[in-house]
């Protein structure tokens, strides 16, 4: 099995290239499934997760090819409504096939998600839903099984809490449905704003009435379509906090720095020094790291997924800081390793209590989830000496080419079997 090597005591310099959001790439796609016509996306980041989906588009009877600028999506033979848990099981995106299925065939059977061990995420909230639109549905030996006798009928739906998996599968499901839906309490991720401005290429109707209510006029004809997916605000976000903690400069590229406002104030206020230009971020790390408290929020809060990144950062702060983490109820699994790596992190609930002025230790170390595994590379990139990280396949889910891109501004890491 594949390990990555890290040698530490790394100042990053250079540029980073931000690639394309898979947050952004896995609902869009599932959307896909809607239109019989073609569909030319640009800008999908190389990971697994898209690699994942794309199988899951193929076996159920996608036409799927790529040039040098485009994936090609092309479902007239399309005609499966079963997602395979062979396929479903590696990433928990793999439901948000159900709401498209359903509005195209009135009928679905899609494997209950894997993915990440950072918590339960129960489909509830996408089935009942669902419900609300028409469809009866039981879960049966690990699969979902649901139909829409009538089709989907418009109504007005208000999710009891937000959640963005949840949002998407309806607003997929609600551009071809008969009459309207409205949907209220939706997340508003940029994802989703992604996702909605690619349905409205299409044809699909929909109009954000306020903050996070959004009017979906059903259709039942659908546009030929070409969309370049957004940046990789996550990743953007890794290479800012990489910086950070390593006394770097770097220029973040193809980004837009609105969507990741939050995150740079957060790095100011450690004492970073940052210069905005339209699609690009200058970050120069600092020596002397300021303690601060955070919590995790929907957006525009502070995103659960650079969570782990930033108590790495706050590991080297001069004093006490406090992480809360209000998304997701099981993501502290990287404290245990950064624990073993010299660091003094006490979990009490969803408070990480980050003691400060930690002198990381190389280690042999073990990725638990996605964004886990690379505050370890961020925590081994600060060393003195040799860090070997394994179950990296973790990793290769949502960062493309990660060691090559850190190559490039100067850290020692390399892929090793």
């Amino acid at each position: 099995m594949q390990k990555l090597e890290v040698l530490g005591a790394a100042k990053l310099k250079g540029n980073v290239n931000i690639s394309g959001s898979k947050n952004a790439s896995l609902p869009i796609l599932a959307a896909t499934i809607l239109s019989n016509k073609k569909i030319f996306l640009k800008n999908l980041p190389k990971v697994k997760d898209i690699e994942t989906m794309i199988n899951l588009l193929k076996s159920m009877g996608s036409q799927i090819k790529s040039d040098k600028k485009n994936l090609i999506i092309n479902n007239y033979k399309q005609n499966k409504n079963f997602a395979s848990y062979n396929l479903v099981k590696t990433m928990r995106a793999g439901i948000l096939v159900l709401g498209p299925l359903l509005a195209k065939f009135g009928r679905a059977k899609v494997s209950l998600p894997g993915g990440c061990a950072i918590g339960t995420r129960p489909v509830d909230i996408h089935l009942k839903a669902l419900s609300k639109l028409g469809v009866k549905y039981k879960i049966s030996q690990g699969y979902v099984h649901a139909i829409a006798p009538k089709g989907l009928i418009g109504s007005k739906i208000h999710f009891p809490k937000i959640s963005v998996g949840a949002t998407e599968n309806l607003i997929i499901a609600a551009s071809l449905a008969k009459g309207t839906t409205f949907l209220s309490n939706c997340a508003i991720e940029p994802e989703i704003k992604d996702l909605v401005n690619f349905l409205l290429k299409m044809g699909c109707k929909l109009k954000w009435v306020s903050k996070r209510s959004l009017k979906i006029e059903g259709v039942n004809y659908l546009e030929e379509a070409s969309y370049t997916i957004m940046f990789d605000r996550i990743e953007a976000g890794t290479y800012l906090i990489a910086a950070a903690v390593t006394e770097g400069n770097l220029k973040i590229k193809n980004v837009n720095p609105t969507l990741i406002k939050t995150e740079i104030d957060i790095l100011k206020k450690i004492g970073a020094k940052i210069k905005v230009k339209r699609n690009e971020i200058h970050i120069i790390g600092c020596k002397k790291i300021k303690s601060i408290n955070l919590k995790t929020a929907p957006w525009p809060g502070l995103a659960t997924d650079l969570q782990a990144q930033m108590m790495v950062l706050l590991c080297k702060a001069n004093k006490k800081s406090i992480i809360q983490e209000n998304i997701f109820e099981n993501r502290f699994m990287h404290v245990a390793e950064l624990n073993r790596m010299g660091a003094k992190i006490l979990i009490n609930g969803n408070k990480a209590i980050i003691d400060g002025n930690t002198e990381f230790a190389a280690a042999e170390l073990m990725a638990t989830d996605l964004r886990a595994s690379v505050s370890l590379v961020l925590a081994a990139l600060t060393t003195k000496g040799k860090s070997l990280i394994n179950r990296i396949y973790h990793l290769d889910r949502g960062y493309e080419n990660i060691e090559k891109k850190l190559q490039k501004i100067g850290a020692k890491i390399r892929r090793v079997n």
